[in-house]
């Protein structure tokens, strides 16, 4: 039996999808990150995980964990993280 995606026809079902599928991927950058910062015993404050959480920027999410994986201080994310 094959299964095929369904396809919404209204554009407030579909901006409804899309904004679902962004939100989801965004969450899934945003652990991601944390996991990397875990792994690298970087400490996380309350304060940076709300941050990173909070982040619905894929570009941002992005550059953060790219930075994330070679960062000796989380502080070398970004300015957001100085504090």
């Amino acid at each position: 039996m094959t299964t095929t995606g369904h396809q919404y026809r209204s554009d407030f079902a579909k901006g409804f999808y899309n904004s679902g599928r962004v939100e989801g991927m965004a969450a899934g950058k945003a652990e991601a990150l944390l996991t990397v910062l875990a792994t690298r015993g970087l400490m996380v404050t309350d304060e940076h995980r709300a941050l990173i959480a909070g982040c619905t920027e894929d570009a941002q999410l992005d550059t953060w964990l790219r930075r994330a994986v070679g960062a000796e201080k989380i502080q070398e994310l970004g300015d957001e993280f100085a504090g």
